[in-house]
């Protein structure tokens, strides 16, 4: 396989709001950890173990000013996107690393009457790197027709296939 692959999918709850910066030309990003919880069941000790992973969330531009408005903390949230590494020296000179999920989708997953100010639209949301930059899918709304016509028993339709 020639090909290489970095994609990380997460559900979480935010464990902060969304802080902003914004740049000279326009953009701008927005930082905020994501909490996912990790619960089993000790095999020696028969007792529940919860183990919670902290990973930082970078959104870009307009997906970083809709996860602004309406992502509050504690609040569920779908995360898709790329792990990244960035090196940086702190006050002493000394190199440090952060990693990173650079986010390129992500989905509201707290129905917004239990969300901090309820006023969260439903369904996806993306950054401006996707194809669907800023636009709102509604994800509640699609859902499936359900038909008019009362549904036959298996067995008793009139087909001509001979089995």
């Amino acid at each position: 396989m020639s090909g290489t692959l970095n994609k990380v999918m997460l559900i979480g709850h935010t464990g902060d709001e969304v802080k902003m910066h914004y740049f000279e030309g326009g953009g701008s990003i927005g930082r905020f950890p994501l909490a996912t919880n990790e619960t089993y069941t000790n095999r020696n000790t028969g007792e529940r173990v919860s183990n919670t992973e902290w990973h930082n969330i970078v959104v870009r531009n307009k997906g970083a000013e809709i996860c602004e408005k309406y992502l509050k903390k504690g609040d569920k949230v779908y995360i898709e996107g790329r792990i990244k590494t960035r090196k940086w020296q702190d006050d002493s000179g000394n190199d440090r690393y952060s990693t990173e999920i650079q986010c390129t989708d992500f989905t509201f997953l707290t129905p917004k009457n239990e969300s901090g100010d309820g006023s969260m639209p439903q369904g996806n949301s993306s950054n401006s790197n996707n194809r669907n930059s800023g636009q709102q899918r509604q994800g509640n709304s699609q859902q499936p027709q359900q038909s008019q016509q009362p549904q036959q028993p298996i067995g008793e339709e009139d087909d001509d296939l001979p089995f």
